[in-house]
């Protein structure tokens, strides 16, 4: 059960949440960026993001069968090396451990990124990860219709 709305209870916070995300949507790519946003929120297991990015995804005219690969990225064939560099990253930034991103990562991403969309990349992911804390512990659902 929904344990809250944020946007009612505290509006001028989501707001700025809201700015981030504007943000992200005018400088990342529409496709990398519904493919990360999915990605992390397959990982932090937030079912209402999952539900929402998989829908926008799909009604810009993602294939389903892309859609689903996104949960084992590494082992499929239907990602580019810039999108294959972007959900490596994502998974480095969502699950940051006590070591940061590491070399690897950052590089491979740096080699097929510039330095602006590498900038605007790690916004996007920081962003996603945001809305998916703020939809698992306020135990957002997905609509029952969509």
């Amino acid at each position: 059960m929904q344990r809250m709305n944020p946007s009612e209870v505290a509006p001028k916070a989501y707001q700025a949440v809201m700015g981030l995300e504007k943000y992200v949507q005018s400088n990342v790519d529409r496709t990398v960026l519904e493919l990360v946003k999915l990605r992390a929120s397959m990982i932090n297991g937030c079912a209402y993001c999952v539900d929402m990015h998989s829908r926008d995804a799909l009604a810009e005219g993602e294939s389903s069968r892309r859609l689903f690969a996104v949960a084992a990225w590494q082992e499929s064939p239907f990602f580019d090396e810039r999108e294959r560099a972007a959900l490596a990253l994502t998974d480095a930034v969502t699950r940051l451990g006590e070591h940061g991103v590491p070399d690897d990562v950052w590089n491979d991403a740096a080699k097929v990124w510039s330095e602006k969309e590498l900038a605007d990349l790690v916004i996007a992911i920081a962003t996603i990860n945001v809305w998916n804390r703020i939809g698992v512990t306020m135990r957002l659902e997905p609509p029952a219709q969509a």
